[in-house]
């Protein structure tokens, strides 16, 4: 790679830091961030970056590698699980926009082939944008969520067409249209069933291999070369690179071996797609949007609007409530991250000039950019809009006051998956009244009729407690398995009633303390408790004392669960929440390290946020040992800290005095 290009790509990583630091404070997608550098520094503006083939690269594996996540993403059962809502609505959806779009951009004067793909990139939506979004609303399950996530599916497959077509488009002679789609076709067919027989026969063996070897760079290689060698066979054939890319995905996702190939594959890939929106933010002129100014108004408006309605339209055709109809087209009312990659695939093979594509580039950055405005204030606007969606939520909320009116020292159950129902067979057991409350439509539904107490209705927010009796509760229960929900849910009640008791349900005990400082009266970390639960019928088994066992246990609770809560760690971190987490580490000392000779109060490892919970000498283990003990050679000391804190507490232990 030349000096310019090491010099332009530290350009371009710079100003994306700055600008994905700013739109992360201000809760925006970093998307927007990748163009706005793309624009600013890119040719037509700044002039910082200039096309060049290392810059061209990067964003083609950008491409690629955007490919290979939505393949991995999707699976097969929940397609199946979804059909409906993705082989219908998600159809009628793209199928028409694309349709409405090509007939407006070939009367625009665009070449037929060019319009069928600014129709195919301006029906998509932006997946990043909506999944967390909708997932942080906690929408995600209600029925407008659920109806979104299926036309995003479609939407998601409906790219794997178009990157068949694209090629061949750009590649057939005049007369040949007809046959050259008819052998991609044939080809295209044989290729995937090729790939996926061979894929389901060889791809689970080959990772349970490299699994074995315990290697994450062997792993990360083989998922590498997995994608790449299947985008290297695609266009060997004539099809495209990406569509290879989604195939290696989609066989990867069948495995079980799918999330940690995300985790591995996370760092390098959202820098690569990182560069890709770059790429794509290079190709806007901001000098010649004067010019068609009128263009990217009139697309933003059929954007957001035109296909906000089209999706409300089609889903009230399908039989769905018009309020849950408007709510799914606000939030699929936008472009989408897939869009850039069909536009620049057309660019590449000429089916569409620079002047033809400012427009609809400017036109999908825009509607990202109003996006999440549109997401989150989803429900404001159909409530406004549709009195019979009104009537309908305050028809719910009705019939839960109806409810809940008689009820007085009743639990209420916040989540009613799997942990709240079986807590509800307990308190029918004790006769204990409860009202369960769940975001999640079909649930409720199911629940409801039924004949559970339970109802549609988010927790976070106050009046739903209210109308919930929480200030005639016995106790609040919160059984999500997501922490900002249930430290929102806290910090609502503890609002409305200082106290009440609140037993919150967490994964494990990374969070323990913040969900206590929000205001939880007791919190079950399921990993540690699932320790005391095994340790229970173990010594069950041998024949201890139940008296003892249950002090035993007793105490480890009634101690916040200290002992249990640290523990040595292996070198795998599955995720960022890993790394805050406390930790044991053992740290010998050498003759030669900077403790020996000195007591332990005199290194104030406690200023480093780490303690000395042991000091093992000669074999002999001393916990929680007197802080003028005297270190010597030889000793090992278990350290309880994170993992930052345990570094620094070894670098002083073995380094120098000014450590």
């Amino acid at each position: 790679m030349s000096e310019n290009a090491v010099s332009d790509v530290l350009v371009l990583l710079a100003l994306s830091v700055v600008a994905v630091a700013f739109l992360r404070r201000v809760h925006l997608p970093p998307i927007l961030g990748y163009l706005f550098v793309g624009v600013i520094a890119g040719p037509h503006a700044l002039g910082w970056i200039q096309e060049s083939e290392a810059i061209h690269l990067l964003g083609e594996a950008g491409v690629v590698f955007l490919l290979f996540m939505i393949g991995l993403e999707i699976s097969i059962p929940q397609l199946l699980s979804m059909r409906h809502a993705v082989l219908g609505f998600g159809g009628a959806q793209v199928g028409l926009t694309t349709l409405i779009v090509m007939a407006i951009a070939w009367s625009s004067g665009i070449r037929w082939e060019g319009a069928l793909v600014v129709g195919g990139a301006l029906a998509l939506s932006s997946t990043a944008i909506v999944a967390r979004q909708l997932t942080e609303q906690l929408e995600l399950q209600s029925r407008h969520g659920r109806l979104a996530l299926g036309i995003l599916l479609f939407q998601d497959l409906a790219v794997v067409p178009f990157l068949v077509i694209i090629p061949i488009l750009g590649g057939q002679a005049e007369s040949g249209i007809v046959a050259a789609l008819g052998l991609a076709l044939v080809k295209g067919i044989a290729v995937v069933i090729g790939m996926l027989a061979v894929g389901r026969w060889a791809l689970r063996p080959l990772f349970h291999w490299v699994a074995a070897a315990h290697s994450v760079e062997l792993f990360t290689l083989a998922v590498l070369l997995v994608a790449l060698t299947s985008s290297s066979i695609t266009h060997s054939v004539g099809l495209s690179a990406e569509l290879g890319a989604f195939i290696a995905g989609m066989l990867i996702g069948d495995t079980e071996y799918r999330h940690h190939v995300e985790l591995e594959t996370r760092p390098f890939r959202d820098v690569l797609m990182g560069l890709f929106f770059i790429t794509v933010g290079m190709q806007l002129n901001l000098f010649a949007l004067p010019g068609t100014l009128h263009w990217v108004i009139l697309l933003v408006a059929g954007v957001v609007i035109g296909k906000g309605l089209l999706i409300t339209a089609v889903l009230q055709l399908g039989g769905n409530e018009s309020g849950v109809a408007l709510r799914t087209g606000l939030v699929l009312a936008q472009g989408g991250e897939f869009g850039f990659a069909l536009l620049a695939l057309a660019m590449g093979y000429g089916l569409l000039t620079a002047e033809e594509n400012q427009p609809v580039i400017a036109a999908v950055v825009l509607s990202m950019v109003i996006a999440p405005i549109l997401v989150r204030r989803n429900g404001d606007i159909a409530k406004r809009v549709c009195r019979s969606y009104l009537q309908s939520r305050e028809a719910q909320a009705h019939q839960l006051t109806e409810e809940a009116s008689h009820l007085e020292d009743h639990v209420i159950l916040c989540g009613f998956g799997r942990i709240g129902q079986n807590l509800a067979l307990f308190l029918k057991k004790e006769d204990i009244p409860y009202v369960a409350l769940d975001v999640d439509s079909v649930l409720i539904r199911e629940a409801w009729e039924a004949g559970e107490p339970a109802f549609f209705g988010n927790a976070t927010h106050p009046e739903i407690l209210e109308t919930a009796g929480i200030d005639r509760a016995l106790a609040l229960v919160v059984a999500f398995d997501e922490f900002h929900t249930a430290e929102r849910i806290i910090h609502t009640a503890r609002g409305l009633r200082d106290d009440i008791p609140i037993v919150v349900r967490a994964s494990d005990d990374a969070h323990l303390e913040a969900l206590e400082e929000a205001g939880a009266t007791h919190v079950v970390p399921e990993s540690v408790e699932s320790s005391l639960m095994l340790a229970t019928r173990l010594l069950h088994s041998l024949a201890v004392d139940t008296d003892e066992i249950a002090q035993v246990v007793e105490q480890a609770r009634t101690d916040h669960y200290r002992r249990l809560r640290r523990y040595f760690h292996g070198e795998a971190i599955e995720d960022m929440d890993e790394l805050n987490r406390y930790r044991l580490h053992t740290v010998v000392l050498p003759s030669e390290a900077y403790a020996v000779g000195q007591p332990i109060a005199a290194l104030a490892l406690g200023t480093l946020g780490v303690q000395v919970v042991t000091v093992r000498r000669a074999g002999i283990c001393g916990d929680e040992p007197d802080p003028e003990m005297v270190l010597r050679a030889g000793d090992a000391l278990i350290l309880q800290g994170t993992q930052d804190t345990l570094d620094a507490a070894e670098a002083r232990l073995l380094g120098e005095s000014g450590v």
